[in-house]
């Protein structure tokens, strides 16, 4: 069983305050589309935005890969949450059972997100949305995570979701022309640094490059809360056609067909 803990940001964890502001926007957009839904959420992680999309579905379950990460789920949610062990590859649901799936910064941990898109096509009602967030693999600077198989850009995700007969819309999260002056400078670094292969693995070594990167630090949220979404940033809207190199993140609304 892959080690996704080692890679993936667990609630406690000391983050950036752009991270989470980024967990907050993607949640907050979601829940746009979720109100009063059958919601799923593959790949929950420690479930930051879990109580956020309860309080709007009509039924909310969630799931991830890894025991040991849900665990930490659990132990803050309790049964508040319906929590499962789920592989994104086959879902445990009838057919036209959901009205959306959320797969947030995963879908490049999953080795077939071919055979992904066909559940969530099986398990879907008419009409229903696959949402993706997901790191941004067309900047100059971008850095695959380790145990990681693909990453899909704008053009990639669309021809994705194409396939299996959805229409996409897509969104950009934090402008690169708006990040801090020390962001800016020290870009130029992280480029050489990643052709190199000289960025570090571990969630250790990360912490600490994120710390000369982004200066102060945080503690990643177990629950984001209403009061954080409040004021969300204005998501601009991305064209389908080319790749995007504006945005550090990538935000996908794919429908089933009606």
């Amino acid at each position: 069983m892959v080690a996704y803990a080692e890679v993936t940001e667990l609630s406690g964890d000391e983050v950036s305050q752009e991270q989470v502001a980024r967990v907050c926007t993607r949640y907050g957009w979601a829940a746009g589309y979720c109100n009063d839904k059958d919601v799923l959420e593959v790949a929950c992680g420690t479930g930051a935005g879990l109580g956020l999309l309860q309080s709007v579905a009509r039924r909310l379950v969630a799931g991830d890969i890894s025991e040991d990460i849900l665990d930490r789920a659990r132990a803050h949610y309790g049964s508040r949450i319906d929590l499962r062990l789920i592989d994104a590859r086959t879902l445990p649901f009838p057919d036209a059972s959901l009205d959306v799936v959320l797969i947030f910064e995963a879908l490049y941990y999953v080795p077939d997100a071919a055979a992904f898109v066909a559940e969530c096509r099986r398990v879907l009602r008419p009409s229903g949305y696959v949402l993706v967030a997901s790191a941004n693999k067309d900047l100059s600077d971008f850095n695959a995570s380790p145990y990681s198989h693909v990453y899909h850009g704008v053009v990639e995700l669309r021809t994705l979701f194409d396939q299996a007969g959805f229409s996409t819309a897509f969104f950009g999260d934090v402008p690169v022309n708006r990040i801090s002056l020390r962001q800016r400078v020290l870009r130029p670094l992280k480029r050489a640094a990643v052709a190199l292969n000289l960025m570090p693995k571990s969630m250790r070594g990360k912490r600490l490059l994120k710390r000369l990167v982004f200066g102060a630090m945080t503690r990643f949220p177990a629950e984001i809360t209403d009061s954080m979404v409040a004021a969300l940033p204005r998501l601009a809207t991305l064209d389908a056609a080319r790749p995007d190199r504006d945005h550090k993140v990538v935000l996908c609304a794919a429908q089933k067909a009606a």
